[in-house]
């Protein structure tokens, strides 16, 4: 553990920061395997929206690259196109 007061509060903040990407992270994947498991289209395309919807706000946060998320919407599209 650091002895410098700002390097503790680095600490702190950066603990809080990687949780709180966690959590986006859990619930975004959370949003896609609806879209997965969806057993017809109306309900794919229903979670097909809220996935893009996190994906998107996960790029704008920053807790993705903006080609996981590119990548992920396109094989979520093709995926409900072929139901």
């Amino acid at each position: 553990m650091a002895n410098i007061k700002q390097q503790i509060k680095r600490v702190k903040t950066n603990e809080k920061a990687r949780l709180a990407n966690s959590s986006f992270k859990s619930g975004m994947k959370t949003a896609m395997k609806a879209v997965l498991t969806a057993k017809d289209k109306e309900t794919a395309t229903a979670a097909l929206s809220l996935a893009y919807k996190k994906l998107d706000k996960a790029q704008a946060k920053g807790v993705v690259h903006k080609n996981f998320v590119a990548r992920h919407k396109a094989q979520l599209a093709s995926y409900v196109n072929t139901l």
